[in-house]
């Protein structure tokens, strides 16, 4: 007997069937981009790094083991590098050879870009030209 009872049971039966099924098949079927992609600011891990327990060379190799695909570096942890051509290729190698991609270098110790004399702001700029060019590396 179709009753309104009857008539609302089946249809949440089926719209939980619909809503269980058809999205895993089409997720089956066809692989998905997520809606975000994340990455990783070294920062995060700033407590193991500086203490030792971690190398900044293996930030990538351990970004990859979270499920994630992109880095966020931090020049402290490479402060006398910048320039240092054979460092960096390491530090790339490793990331591409994770599947890693290098988003960005985060500067601290630079100076302050919102210096009050324009000397002080001149030093700044040319204090980051040389992180420009390890990011561009």
């Amino acid at each position: 007997m179709n009753t309104r009872r009857n008539f609302l049971k089946t249809a949440g039966l089926a719209t939980a069937a619909i809503g269980l099924g058809l999205p895993q098949l089409a997720v089956a079927s066809k692989k998905v981009d997520p809606l975000f992609k994340i990455s990783l600011a070294e920062w995060s891990l700033n407590r193991q790094l500086f203490s030792g327990k971690m190398d900044h060379l293996d930030f990538a190799k351990l970004t990859k083991k979270a499920g994630i695909d992109a880095v966020e570096y931090v020049n402290q942890f490479f402060k006398d590098k910048a320039t240092d051509m054979a460092y960096l290729k390491e530090m790339k190698t490793r990331a591409d050879g994770e599947g890693i991609r290098s988003v960005l270098i985060m500067c601290d110790g630079e100076g302050m870009l919102g210096a009050a004399t324009a000397e002080e702001r001149a030093k700044t700029v040319d204090n980051h030209k040389k992180w420009v060019e390890a990011a561009k590396f």
